[in-house]
């Protein structure tokens, strides 16, 4: 394998990516479109394979894989996968307003989850949907105390069973 790498200063000044695997034949090719600058993924991948496709192993094929696993992953040693929870509070907010002391609840949750092949939707939720090692929210709900709560949070099983989480607070 040969390996270089050249920058190329553009008349604007911004320096262009190049693939630095390619065969003594090859010569780097450019990864960023000159019309708009923006990253090909998909000849990134096919100059990793080669103008003809020969360094591919024997009995390898390029397969294009969007949304889902590129393998089955459908069986009960996959289950860690489909534990996987996002939970994505964009905000909670509970105050009292008003001459009546009225509380106002309002809040905007998503719950992200992985499908069958590992195809990741978004539901809408709510606060409380919430796991219970999810902090911040406690006292959702309860009489009026002021909160206003931003986070994201992801809780799992591993293959094992075991609960883990982690959370953001933003």
């Amino acid at each position: 394998m040969g390996a270089s790498y050249g920058p190329v200063t553009p008349s604007d000044g911004r320096i262009r990516l190049y693939d630095i695997l390619f065969t003594t034949k090859d010569r780097p090719r450019p990864l960023l479109s000159p019309e708009n600058e923006t990253l090909r993924s998909e000849n990134a991948v096919l100059s990793l394979a080669g103008p003809n496709l020969n360094l591919l192993p024997r009995g390898f094929a390029l397969q294009l894989v969007q949304d889902r696993a590129d393998i089955d992953i459908s069986g009960p040693e996959f289950n860690f996968v489909r534990s996987i929870r996002v939970y994505d509070v964009r905000y909670a907010r509970q105050h009292e307003s008003g001459r009546d002391g009225d509380c106002n609840r309002s809040a905007i949750v998503y719950l992200g989850t992985y499908g069958t092949q590992g195809e990741f939707s978004w539901a809408r939720s709510a606060p409380t949907a919430l796991p219970e090692a999810h902090t911040g929210l406690e006292r959702w709900g309860y009489s009026c105390p002021s909160i206003y709560h931003r986070s994201v949070f992801v809780d799992w099983r591993d293959y094992a069973g075991n609960y883990a989480f982690e959370q953001v607070n933003y």
